[in-house]
């Protein structure tokens, strides 16, 4: 039944580079119409499955399925299937609102006659559709994270990726965000993969949890069955329980990393 539900499957998914091992040997589900948080210290493999998962790297072994498309080998089925909220902002700040959803809808393929009408709705949900002929550039990060959110969603996606969606927002733009999400998820019943660092938030929206750390995942469930765990009484207490107190390095992608350690003994 669980495979037959799940909108994700990720099977031994593992990435090497070279001598580095950046993602071990995991397997997860995700089912249609939850909200799953990925969690992990900074380094720990996050950022490298969700590229793998949203075809930017491809694995060393395992196998992906999203949407009933084989990640490895139906690419542009797999990526018609999703949308993406990258960590890092990606709009072009010299167009307007309406321009970064149009260039989006074209890349998209989103039939012309359609366009408009569906950019004026999802700019009205973000509350945005006031502002759509203002630059970019005139926006708060909140703003621009909303209008982010609705241009992921210009090709009706069964997936909605947030990779650290809320970094750098404040509390009441944070709060507002996740209830647009929990919005989507109930109306559309639209499958959310999210990665944060503020675990109130996964607490707060998250049906399903995993943790990962070294590549591994350590723990997964609901947020109840990591507390039973762990025997703490809250995600944050289950998740320094699981991944320790250690300040971890800035986080930086596996490439990079390996990338810096050649340099480094080439300096030797």
């Amino acid at each position: 039944m669980e495979a037959m539900s799940a909108v994700i499957r990720a099977s031994q998914l593992t990435k090497k580079f070279k001598n580095f091992t950046a993602v071990n040997n995991i397997s997860f589900t995700v089912q249609q119409g939850g909200i799953f948080a990925f969690l992990g210290p900074n380094g720990a493999g996050k950022s490298t499955t969700i590229k793998m998962l949203t075809t930017l790297l491809r694995p060393t072994s395992g196998e992906i399925d999203i949407a009933g498309h084989n990640v490895l080998t139906e690419q542009d089925a797999a990526r018609s299937s999703f949308g993406i909220v990258f960590q890092d902002p990606s709009l072009d700040d010299e167009l307007t609102a309406y321009e970064n959803m149009e260039l989006h809808a074209v890349l998209y393929h989103l039939p012309r006659k359609d366009m408009k009408q569906r950019i004026t709705e999802l700019l009205t949900l973000v509350e945005l559709e006031s502002r759509r002929d203002s630059q970019v550039k005139t926006f708060s990060g909140g703003m621009k994270r909303r209008l982010e959110i609705a241009r992921g969603l210009l090709h009706h996606p069964q997936v909605l990726f947030l990779d650290e969606p809320t970094i750098g927002l404040d509390t009441q733009t944070r709060n507002l965000l996740w209830d647009y999400v929990k919005k989507l998820n109930k109306s559309e019943n639209m499958t959310i993969f999210l990665t944060t660092h503020y675990l109130e938030e996964a607490e707060m929206v998250a049906d399903r949890i995993a943790i990962i750390d070294h590549g591994t995942i350590i723990a997964s469930g609901t947020t109840a069955e990591l507390l039973k765990q762990t025997k703490t009484k809250n995600l944050e207490a289950a998740y320094l329980s699981l991944t320790g107190k250690t300040l971890r390095d800035e986080e930086v992608s596996a490439r990079e990393a390996f990338r810096m350690r050649a340099r480094t003994r080439r300096m030797r």
